[in-house]
């Protein structure tokens, strides 16, 4: 009986795992291809069209992340799979009309291709949180958003420099290359068991909030929560920066090679995250593993601090720092997605769900993104991105450093109720 279950048990992971790292890996080709072309020339009210369009989307995506702290903490199961199809729809819809309708009319759909996307990773997560299993499944979902910026911005770039597609219509032709792996991800997700009873017992049964009960929940953590989501502000801004203008890094540095680069600087990365993050599965213990998050984001900040000292005194080469500091700002960023609020919830019994905790940290990420693209653009300071990209990275670890230790002694000195 026992190796029945762990057979069980063992197929659902491998199910689970492939469902929800396809899901999300598809969504990135219907938001990041774009990222790939640089709308070279095209300037619009005294701006880089490329920054406008970056800008445009992310409004887009912060405002979604608003509507998710309501919309997504209470989503219930049965109306999961629909609200899933409807924002992939919209948002593929919106690429068509962006190659469709001419410059620079197009920037607003840009816009609405974000409004729905901003959602998609609280409802596929829905799917996965407060199981037994659930850091091993959000391991393999958040490692499909390491690869799958560099993957799908590739196939963007090789639509266009092979197959000679025009940058307007190559983020609609990406996105349409991965629906048939959307479509799999999605039956496969829609076909998963709902937690069962032991689950519940180790992790909290997991149910939609209510306004009242959110605001109770702000309440009760609200030192806890502002240092937590500023320490995610960090991290999200950085990544953003690394992730929408790889192409410029490497273009500065003078890689030829650049598509290949852009999948394979973000192989290891994933992968050592991925064994990291999913070991901690291991830990039955809630409370120890909900501080040893505390351990893994004070890691993150002190190995980008190092590895950025290091490139800034030509110690190491450029490749090698874009993937040290990309695996010390994923690794903390991935466990706010797997494992930090998923032991909060766990560890202090609460009956809620992480989409709530979730958004709240995601819509204030990215709003500081759209502030730092404007604060890089309008500034009177012309720093290149490799400038650019070395300074945020000596002030985010910093930050991160600091808070990390901050928001460990007052969770330390909080007391079960």
């Amino acid at each position: 009986m026992l190796n029945r279950l762990s057979k069980k048990e063992l197929a659902f992971i491998v199910k689970a795992s492939v469902a929800v790292f396809i899901t999300y890996l598809s969504m990135y080709a219907f938001r990041k291809p774009f990222t790939a072309a640089q709308f070279q020339n095209k300037i619009l009210w005294g701006v880089d069209y490329k920054i406008l369009l970056i800008i445009a989307q992310l409004i887009g995506y912060t405002i979604s992340k608003y509507f998710g702290i309501k919309i997504v903490s209470e989503l219930s199961a049965s109306k999961r799979t629909i609200t899933l199809i409807s924002l992939m729809a919209f948002s593929w819809i919106s690429l068509l009309f962006f190659a469709i309708v001419p410059f620079p009319y197009n920037l607003a759909f840009m816009f609405l291709n974000g409004l729905p996307l901003g959602m998609i990773w609280g409802v596929v997560f829905s799917y996965i949180e407060g199981r037994r299993d659930t850091e091993i499944l959000g391991a393999s979902m958040a490692s499909s958003f390491i690869v799958s910026s560099g993957i799908v911005k590739g196939v963007g770039n090789y639509v266009i420099t092979v197959w000679g597609i025009s940058e307007m219509w190559m983020p609609f032709i990406t996105a349409l290359l991965f629906l048939p792996i959307l479509f799999i991800g999605i039956f496969l997700l829609h076909s998963l068991s709902a937690p069962n009873e032991e689950d519940k017992n180790l992790r909290t049964e997991r149910s939609p909030m209510n306004k009242a009960e959110r605001a109770h929940f702000l309440n009760q953590f609200a030192p806890g929560i502002i240092m937590s989501v500023m320490i995610y502000v960090c991290l999200t801004i950085f990544r953003d920066l690394r992730d929408n203008f790889a192409v410029e890094f490497w273009n500065s540095i003078g890689l030829k090679n650049i598509p290949t680069m852009l999948v394979i600087s973000e192989i290891p990365i994933a992968v050592l995250v991925l064994v990291i993050i999913g070991s901690m599965i291991l830990i039955k213990n809630n409370r120890t593993a909900f501080f040893i998050n505390f351990l893994i984001i004070f890691f993150g900040g002190a190995t980008l601090l190092v590895s950025t000292i290091l490139f800034y005194n030509q110690l190491i080469s450029a490749t090698w720092w874009m993937i040290i500091v990309g695996f010390s700002m994923y690794l903390p960023y991935i466990a706010y997605h797997t494992l930090f609020f998923e032991r909060w919830i766990a560890y202090f019994k609460i009956k809620c769900n992480i989409g709530f905790l979730m958004y709240v940290a995601d819509a204030a990420g990215y709003l500081g993104s759209i502030l730092v693209l404007l604060f890089k653009n309008f500034n009177n300071i012309n720093y290149g991105w490799v400038t650019f990209l070395v300074y945020s990275a000596f002030f985010t670890s910093s930050i991160i450093i600091v808070l990390a230790i901050t928001n460990y002694s007052y969770f330390k000195k909080l007391k079960l109720s």
